[in-house]
């Protein structure tokens, strides 16, 4: 919880002095009793004595004062609210590597389930294009509100190739900031990359570079790696042959492309895991933190504690304060 004018949180020291005044009062007040007539005769004269009770209306009405105090700072506290006209490029490796099933089944199907888990946890109002990339980027599906059409999307994947991440970036970033629309800093959307790799850039340009030109377009890379260290595929050798090549991860590039391009790295040797972290780069992504005023709500409390307060006395004293 935050404070629209802190300032007014000073107010509050008012609040002790009160308290010290109020307990200098019961105590002379005490003295004064005593004075009037000898503790040995107090109950005879005074047979109901309220006791400890009697302090129980003001408690209420010093904390009614201090909602009172806390409404007038105008608290505040965030709330997650859906990014407006933002735009994420979902991209996927699909080279051969993504046939490894390291991950179960295999990763481009444990990438493809993610994927659609990350469509439905994202808000309606954010766009949404797919695309994969091994040697060349595939745009599957511009990015849309259409979560049908993205789904879609997905489907049309199949591995196969080498990887060229740093292309794949580039192209990703010329869909999400048109030329045309680069010079309006002031106007820009929120756009995002969320990339999945399971291996080393083999070919185009330099992925960490193209990352950071992403991020000075203003477009943040998020990236994910998938895959273990004992990953491996089945490779046809010229002779008919089939032999096994490893294939494991490259978080190294990949944690660099994310620190490069103002997102965040994930490394993921599970299914489980990568829907968890699609999970959450969708909450993240989707949505974003702001001010909501609940200075309604310490009014009202104000207000009920000063009933309350009030009715206490009345009931047991026959007098509002």
């Amino acid at each position: 919880m935050s404070f629209g004018h802190p300032t007014a949180l000073l107010a509050l020291v008012v609040v002790p002095v009160l308290v010290a005044v109020y307990v200098a009062r019961t105590r002379q007040q005490g003295r004064a009793a005593a004075a009037f007539a000898s503790p040995v005769l107090a109950d005879s004269h005074s047979p109901q004595r309220p006791g400890p009770r009697r302090h129980v209306p003001y408690l209420i009405f010093g904390l009614a004062l201090v909602a009172l105090l806390l409404a007038v700072a105008r608290p505040q506290r965030s709330v997650a609210v859906p990014v407006e006209r933002a735009s994420i490029m979902l991209m996927t490796d699909v080279s051969g590597s993504m046939l490894a099933t390291d991950i179960t089944p295999d990763r481009l199907s444990a990438a493809r389930d993610a994927a659609e888990q990350f469509l439905n946890t994202i808000p309606k109002r954010v766009n949404i294009g797919i695309m994969a990339f091994n040697q060349r980027a595939s745009v599957l599906q511009s990015p849309t509100q259409d979560r049908a059409a993205a789904f879609d999307a997905l489907q049309q994947m199949q591995a196969g190739g080498g990887t060229a991440t740093g292309v794949a970036v580039q192209t990703a970033v010329g869909i999400l900031r048109p030329s045309s629309r680069r010079q309006q800093t002031d106007s820009r959307a929120p756009a995002a990359i969320v990339l999945l790799s399971d291996g080393a850039s083999t070919r185009g340009v330099d992925p960490v570079k193209a990352a950071a030109a992403a991020k000075k377009a203003g477009v943040r890379v998020y990236t994910v790696a998938l895959g273990t260290p004992n990953g491996t595929i089945r490779v046809m050798r010229r002779n008919g042959t089939y032999q096994t090549k490893p294939v494991p991860p490259d978080p190294t590039t990949l944690r660099q492309m994310a620190e490069a391009g103002g997102g965040a790295f994930y490394a993921s040797a599970s299914s489980a895991k990568l829907s968890q972290v699609y999970e959450r780069l969708g909450s993240e992504l989707g949505t974003r933190k702001a001010k909501r005023s609940i200075v309604p709500a310490f009014a009202a409390a104000a207000a009920l504690l000063m009933l309350i307060g009030g009715g206490t006395s009345v009931r047991w004293f026959g007098r509002l304060i």
